[in-house]
């Protein structure tokens, strides 16, 4: 058995970034999907906002493909994989999921963390970085799942934790998880 990459994937507010500090912690590679599209825009010399960020992603799958992100981060990914095991934090679209499939087969683990939709959008509200009202919170479900096919790796993933509670419950499943994987 390999190094595993761990895909952490979810809807916004879900809780992705809090599960993989968790990861992180324990000495996990980190590879975050999202960083592309704000160097992408730092880059540019953009405003990195919800609808810039929007933009950009959609620009990059239009560029190179709904696998975009994988693509352009996989390199990256086999460099750590070499280390170690790592997780990704925010693997979206079904393009992404099946190109790191076909590229590391079962050596790649999909992690969903799903949570209420209230939940969420009452969380991206108080966030620090980036808050979202429920509007644009919505708006922003509407568009990952019709522009960015986010809905096939939550639906086919093979571990899901439920966080519409507290970090120490979602602590808990974390450490179920590790043992289901036997790490």
């Amino acid at each position: 058995m390999g190094n595993k990459a761990v895909a952490v994937v979810g809807m916004c507010g879900s809780g992705k970034s809090v599960l993989t500090e968790m990861f992180t912690n324990r000495g996990w590679g980190k590879v975050y999907f999202g960083g592309v599209t704000v160097s992408q825009l730092k880059k540019q010399g953009i405003p990195v906002n919800e609808q810039n960020e929007r933009a950009m992603r959609e620009g990059l799958r239009k560029q190179y493909g709904m696998g975009a992100f994988a693509l352009l981060l996989a390199d990256e990914i086999d460099q750590l994989l070499k280390k170690g095991n790592v997780v990704l934090d925010g693997l979206y679209s079904w393009s992404e999921y099946t190109y790191l499939k076909e590229r590391y087969g079962d050596d790649l683990v999909i992690l969903a963390v799903v949570t209420n939709s209230s939940v969420r959008y009452s969380r991206l509200a108080k966030r620090e970085i980036r808050p979202l009202t429920p509007e644009q919170a919505c708006g922003r479900d509407f568009a990952e799942i019709e522009n960015s096919e986010k809905g096939g790796p939550i639906a086919i993933a093979d571990y899901y934790i439920i966080n519409n509670g507290s970090i120490e419950q979602m602590s808990r499943q974390f450490n179920e998880f590790l043992k289901w994987l036997k790490l």
